[in-house]
């Protein structure tokens, strides 16, 4: 891994870290939400570990990413911390679940299942020396499931943390009385 390569790794995990920081705030977030969605990223980290090498062993795609996508420790250290910070999504797959009931999160689900494997696509087309998809339809197939897994899997630790989002209370402003 090269330091420039370091660097940006540092400045993702940076950037996932403030936008968990402000959805936490937007959300009004209790520490026991910051606690689920973070326990929530950590799991759904292990699982992308795990996606990703099941579909590179399949064959459905390839990461390139010479020198960055390495399976030592370390990488796979600053990919779990990565994926921990992915807190924000579980923050919000909190306040849909709460406002709008498992109706809600299945909408979620079927928006990421359609513009994941879209985004990935356009994604590896603009930067092919970083991979690529095996054609077909099963690894689009591939992508949108690995989207769903991903938040079912975050969104469920989340809920074992946290509890159901319809039982919990927002929190209170400061100005508001109990």
């Amino acid at each position: 891994m090269t330091a420039t390569q370091l660097h940006l790794f540092h400045l993702f995990n940076f950037f996932y870290l403030v936008l968990s920081v402000v959805v936490a705030i937007l959300t009004r977030a209790t520490p026991r939400r910051i606690a689920g969605a973070l326990a929530g990223g950590a799991a759904s980290g292990v699982v992308a570990l795990g996606l990703i090498a099941l579909w590179e062993r399949v064959g459905w795609w390839h990461m390139v990413m010479p020198g960055l996508f390495t399976w030592e420790p370390y990488f796979l250290t600053l990919m779990l911390i990565d994926a921990t910070l992915w807190a924000f999504i579980f923050l919000i797959t909190w306040r849909i679940a709460r406002r709008f009931g498992w109706r809600g999160l299945a909408v979620v689900l079927v928006v990421l299942a359609v513009i994941g494997p879209l985004r990935d696509q356009w994604f590896m087309r603009r930067f092919p020396e970083l991979g690529s998809y095996a054609p077909g339809i099963a690894p689009v197939l591939a992508i949108s499931a690995s989207y769903v897994v991903l938040v079912l899997v975050g969104h469920g630790v989340m809920r074992l943390v946290a509890g159901p989002a319809r039982e919990d209370r927002l929190a209170r402003r400061p100005w508001e009385s109990s």
